[in-house]
């Protein structure tokens, strides 16, 4: 289920919204360091900033899900995305994956916004891959039968581990992980009804 075993065509061929996504991240993340590249207006224009949210940029509650702060950054998220996103793409079907990605990303946004300064700024993907992890969760506990024991111990323990990190690493936005794994678990809840077993 977390073991990737296609080849990078099968992939995108199997799993086209986590390719789509993942291409984003990478395409955006060149277009900030190309030096030619108007790339701090970019950064700059796409970034969560809450004050400029509340001033009516809303759009910045959408496109921080894909940008990142540094190569490190992307690569971290991408990763987890390709190794987290395909199960659920399949069990879901594109459409409910892309409305619960793009969902719970936006509901750790307006968490951010909601409970964080107006100075506060931010970017990244975390509150959306943090949603997968909440619709886990809600499989481990309300459809057991879409997930084996093994992968129900492994989802389990990344998880765990994935909220420790938050508390325990600097800079992370504490408010984006929490929020987006609640509310993952909430819509993950109503939209597992009909996902095909992994």
């Amino acid at each position: 289920m977390f073991v990737r075993t296609e080849s990078f065509k099968e992939f995108i061929r199997y799993y086209p919204v986590v390719s789509f996504i993942v291409l984003i991240h990478i395409l955006l993340y060149l277009l900030t360091v190309i030096p030619a590249f108007p790339s701090a207006w970019l950064f700059e224009t796409l970034m969560g900033v809450n004050l400029y949210i509340v001033q009516g940029e809303y759009w910045r509650l959408v496109t921080p899900i894909f940008i990142h702060s540094g190569l490190a950054h992307v690569l971290f998220n991408s990763f987890s995305l390709v190794l987290f996103g395909p199960a659920l793409e399949r069990m879901l079907g594109k459409s409910r994956f892309i409305l619960l990605y793009l969902a719970t990303g936006i509901l750790a946004n307006v968490a951010t916004l909601l409970l964080k300064p107006l100075t506060y700024t931010h970017v990244g993907s975390s509150g959306a891959i943090f949603g997968l992890f909440g619709v886990y969760l809600a499989i481990v506990l309300l459809r057991k039968d879409l997930m084996s024991s093994e992968n129900t111990q492994v989802i389990l323990t990344i998880a765990i581990i994935g909220v420790l990190m938050t508390f325990l690493q600097p800079n992370i936005n504490v408010t984006a992980h929490l929020f987006g794994l609640i509310s993952g678990f909430v819509l993950g809840s109503m939209l597992i009804g009909k996902g095909r077993q992994y």
